[in-house]
Parts: structure tokens; C-alpha cells; sequence
């Protein structure tokens, strides 16, 4: 049977992840709110930020500063883009 979540950032009910993405509470809290789809477009987003960005994942701020971005991302807020980030929507309305 799959697991579904009422995912946070599409308000909805959602197939959810197989299993917790990290260890312990936080892991534990995106297991049971974010549907695989928010994920995975997620980790395509995370991707390009640490690209983008150049982060150093040895960097404690770096990580940080991803983590608050999922937070975000999630959520339903503003987050961090990559400069001269076009969403392909928007590319399609022009």
C-alpha cells in the first residue's frame, strides 16, 4: 500500500516518500508532510541552487541556508531562485 501524506506545500493528499529523507525529527517531519512530488522537485531546486550559488556543502552556513530554503520552499514562501531563474511557466506566457 503506498504511503500518502497531506502534503504542506500543495495542501493536498499526496503518494508520500518510501522512507524518511534524513535521520531523526526533521526526517521524520518531511516523511509525514511532504508528498514525493514536492520532494522531488525539491531536490531539482536544491540542485541548482548549490550550482548556482557555488555552496560548499562542508559549510555549515551553506547547509544552513538550504535547509531554511526547503523550509520555505515547502511552506508555500518566497524562497531563494537562481539569478536569472525563468520558471518554465512563465517562459511559456511570453
Amino acid at each position: 500500500m503506498t504511503h500518502t501524506v497531506f502534503c504542506k506545500k500543495y495542501q493536498q493528499e499526496m503518494p508520500g516518500l518510501n522512507a524518511p529523507p534524513y535521520p531523526g525529527p526533521k526526517g521524520q517531519d518531511i516523511y509525514a508532510t511532504v508528498s514525493q512530488q514536492a520532494w522531488t522537485e525539491w531536490q531539482t531546486h536544491q540542485t541548482m541552487l548549490i550550482n548556482e550559488r557555488q555552496l560548499n556543502m562542508i559549510d555549515p552556513d551553506a547547509r544552513k541556508f538550504l535547509q531554511l530554503e526547503m523550509d520555505k520552499f515547502m511552506s508555500g514562501e518566497d524562497y531563494a531562485k537562481a539569478d536569472g531563474f525563468v520558471p518554465k511557466d512563465d517562459l511559456a506566457q511570453s
